[in-house]
């Protein structure tokens, strides 16, 4: 006689017996929970939400969220202490265990503790968004969510907000702190945008929430820590590369403006790719190269202190202080996707460093005008392949009372691309 089957039950899921072993009530394991909250506090939640963290053993937040909660919740509270990231693991180590709850602001998915985590935790979690920052602007101010731009100063430098302001399009900017309006004011002002708007949205989705609006150049009383920055700037200047030449603090050693649209086109930038800069000059070909396509990345090699320092300051006037410059090539850096030799093209060892360098796949750029130079590209041409062309630009200049075409040095542009 065959032995009826015995039904297996999976295993019970763990309880909050490490918050307290004599709790009764069986509370469903979720783990991690990131869970979105605004000023408005625990009352404005959703019921998820606000069921995710009462069924807690711990809830971790800034100060600031965690007294946005209500008294009497059974969780213990922890306040994330500074640096975050390194604590991360620590605060987290006990999530196979035990419900824990991580509070983040608004949408946790949007420049919050959410993408924080995706980074550096482990395990696996579950968000609850509540409306962001931005979604909360737009509705204040009847923008289009889908349509607006934005920027967080939250990490970045407040010159990370200057190829948006060039588009000439109304624009928020996610503020790091309570300084953060001010910062925004004096650089609008130093771009010759005194007369923008500027909007200041603070502790949006609470009952403390203001909105001020003025022109870059007022003064006004300091801000609220939390803040969102609405601009509408009054001027625009093209991302397409090709700026004017006096756009550039430079010593002459500048890729003038028509041939450093052709060289950018030429690199093809692309998001995520990190281009090598060797022998930056004025540092305008990096430049342009970030300032054409978001989420590239690059590095300028230039031996000279002084011009290092130039190529600095003119990655912060155009907006992209996240440049990179390093002195003589070669040093170590990261591989590139893509390489530009702009100078010392003839030194020993520059170009075999830099296509040692690249990767199967990645491209090499190269911009010849001296004689000795043009004759190792063609003789490199020879060698590795690609395509030559010489680029010829003439201006029109005054001659006595008439005008004539007077052209600049010609150019000659090698472009290959390494296949092993």
């Amino acid at each position: 006689m065959t032995s009826p089957a015995v039904a297996h039950e999976e295993p019970a899921r763990p309880t909050l017996s490490a918050v307290d072993p004599d709790f009764s009530v069986r509370i469903p394991y979720t783990g991690v929970t990131v869970v979105g909250i605004n000023p408005g506090g625990f009352d404005d939640l959703s019921g998820r939400a606000q069921r995710a963290i009462h069924d807690a053993g711990v809830v971790i937040g800034s100060p600031r969220q965690l007294d946005l909660l209500p008294v009497g919740l059974s969780a213990v509270l922890k306040a994330w202490p500074s640096p975050l990231v390194p604590a991360i693991p620590g605060m987290l180590a006990n999530w196979r265990y035990q419900n824990i709850v991580v509070l983040g602001s608004g949408d946790p998915m949007f420049h919050g503790i959410g993408s924080t985590l995706q980074r550096e935790f482990e395990g696996p979690f579950s968000v609850i968004p509540a409306p962001s920052s931005v979604s909360l602007a737009c509705a204040e101010l009847k923008w289009s969510l889908n349509s607006t731009d934005v920027v967080s100063l939250v990490t970045n430098e407040v010159a990370a907000i200057i190829p948006v302001l060039d588009k000439g399009r109304p624009f928020l900017v996610l503020g790091r702190d309570r300084t953060t309006p001010g910062l925004i004011r004096q650089l609008l002002v130093e771009q010759g945008q005194g007369d923008a708007e500027v909007t200041t949205l603070s502790d949006l989705g609470g009952p403390d929430c203001t909105i001020a609006t003025t022109r870059a150049d007022e003064l006004r009383a300091p801000d609220s820590a939390l803040n969102v920055i609405a601009i509408t700037p009054v001027a625009s200047r093209s991302l397409v590369p090709g700026l004017p030449d006096d756009s550039y603090d430079t010593d002459g050693q500048l890729t003038k403006q028509h041939v450093r649209a052709l060289t950018i086109a030429a690199l093809e930038p692309a998001p995520g790719q990190l281009l090598w800069d060797v022998g930056g000059g004025s540092g305008s070909i990096a430049i342009e190269y970030l300032r054409s396509t978001p989420g590239t990345r690059a590095i300028c090699f230039e031996q000279s202190d002084l011009r290092r320092a130039r190529i600095r300051a003119n990655a912060l006037h155009l907006g992209v202080p996240h440049l990179k410059v390093k002195g003589a090539f070669p040093a170590t850096a990261p591989t590139p996707d893509v390489v530009f030799i702009g100078g010392g093209l003839t030194a020993p060892g520059v170009f075999e460093g830099c296509w040692g360098a690249l990767p199967d796949g990645g491209t090499l750029v190269a911009n010849a005008v001296t004689l000795e130079s043009a004759s190792l590209l063609y003789d490199l041409h020879a060698q590795y392949g690609g395509s030559l062309t010489e680029i010829s630009v003439a201006h029109c200049k005054d001659v006595g009372a008439f005008r004539a075409m007077k052209s600049a040095l010609p150019v000659l542009q090698w472009k290959v691309t390494k296949q092993l």
